[in-house]
């Protein structure tokens, strides 16, 4: 089959498509014959060695986690899913090796549930891992319905989940973003702020009594400002400041969990869940692909189509 490697930490060039064995398929696993591979900024920064003290690399390495496509094959005492069943999934094992960007790939049915009805493959492989960052940093922090949270980076991948799953639990929304993208976040259900300096006291004005938690989606040091607007300091989350923890905040890292797909698919196919794909590339243009996710200029999602 054909797939996107890497042999070694390196940049954007190191990528190749190349032919390499079809993955073997285990108990609890299926074959998933790719349509589309959804592309993260993980998945750049673990080439360039970033996670490298934490996961586990084998070379060559098949980047990508995020995938949608058709089981092919199902493999020993495996029940969940059957050959033709349109699938979805965050497909992260135990270490980094044989990932979506490829024609197939085995996948733990943990890791998986079936595909919005109402996406497209393109649609469906970009919502896994930011759509399960955003449910799960929701209920981190055990928000119920009426209550209020502030996402930080409200418009980009994941912060547009957490405001549109946000909404459909019912919670009031306030997400801060960039001036041009405020009618995007009106859009989704949230009341925008402009963030940068003076965002706390922006943050205020709508909520002098402040709010019930917050979402960090970007870090940029935001952590000690969001819990100075909660009511209960341990009531933020943070996906991208790794001293979380140390300043009494949660320190996320998003989990494969079939049940909260299966939540996701449900918003989806009653449309309180949409996807924007802003780029769908075919698969020899993975380089490409992260060039464009590095830019930190896109606000829609960026697919690999296989």
């Amino acid at each position: 089959m054909k797939a996107i490697t890497y042999s070694t930490y390196g940049t954007v060039p190191d990528l190749s498509l190349v032919e390499v064995p079809e993955p073997k398929v285990g108990p609890g696993e299926v074959l998933v014959r790719v349509k589309a591979a959804g592309v993260n900024p993980v998945d750049w920064k673990l080439a360039a060695g970033y996670l490298d003290p934490i996961l586990e690399v084998r070379y060559p390495v098949i980047p990508g986690w995020d995938v949608a496509g058709v089981v092919e094959a199902v493999g020993p005492d495996t029940f969940d899913h059957a050959v033709g069943d349109e699938v979805y999934g965050y497909v992260r094992k135990e270490w980094v090796e044989l990932g979506t960007y490829a024609e197939l790939v085995s996948a733990p049915v943990r890791t998986l549930a079936r595909k919005p009805r109402e996406l497209t493959f393109e649609q469906a492989a970009g919502i896994p891992l930011a759509g399960l960052t955003a449910y799960q940093s929701l209920t981190r922090v055990g928000l119920r319905s009426g209550e209020s949270v502030v996402i930080h980076s409200a418009a980009g991948g994941t912060g547009s989940f957490g405001v549109q799953i946000a909404v459909a639990l019912g919670l009031r929304v306030i997400g801060t973003a960039g001036a041009h993208n405020h009618d995007y976040l009106r859009s989704l259900g949230a009341e925008p702020v402009l963030y940068g300096e003076g965002m706390a006291e922006r943050i205020r004005e709508l909520a002098p009594e402040g709010v019930d938690a917050a979402l960090d989606f970007h870090g940029d040091g935001v952590v000690e400002i969001l819990q100075s607007l909660v009511r209960q300091r341990d009531r933020v989350v943070s996906i991208a400041d790794y001293e979380a923890a140390a300043k009494g905040a949660h320190q996320l890292w998003v989990r494969p969990d079939s049940a909260d797909l299966a939540f996701l698919t449900e918003l989806a196919d009653t449309g309180r869940l949409t996807v924007n794909v802003e780029h769908a590339l075919p698969l020899r243009d993975a380089a490409k692909a992260w060039e464009l996710s590095a830019s930190g200029r896109t606000r829609g999602k960026i697919v690999l189509t296989v």
